[in-house]
């Protein structure tokens, strides 16, 4: 039988940061890969898991915009984007 001590809640996921999100992420995905976690916990952290993962693609999704919107000339024209990861030298 498995310890029964109740576990502090945690924190609600559209409440957190990026960087608290990944790494709640990042401690949910070691303790799924060494494999010693009871079914009905693996199942609880693989849904909190797919919950941060959309918070960190949300956050980064709005970090991209930011990004884009400081782009603009100063008269609020776009002045043309460019990849995030500076592959490319060319505006698109």
């Amino acid at each position: 039988m498995t310890d029964e001590t109740p576990r502090p809640a945690a924190p609600p996921v559209e409440n957190l940061s990026f960087e608290a999100a990944m790494g709640e992420l990042e401690t949910i995905v070691d303790k799924l890969e060494k494999g010693n976690v009871p079914l009905e916990e693996s199942i609880a952290f693989y849904e909190r898991g797919e919950a941060l993962k959309e918070r960190c693609d949300t956050l980064l999704k709005n970090a991209e915009m930011r990004v884009e919107k400081v782009r603009l000339k100063a008269d609020g024209a776009p002045s043309g984007t460019m990849p995030l990861d500076g592959d490319e030298d060319v505006p698109f």
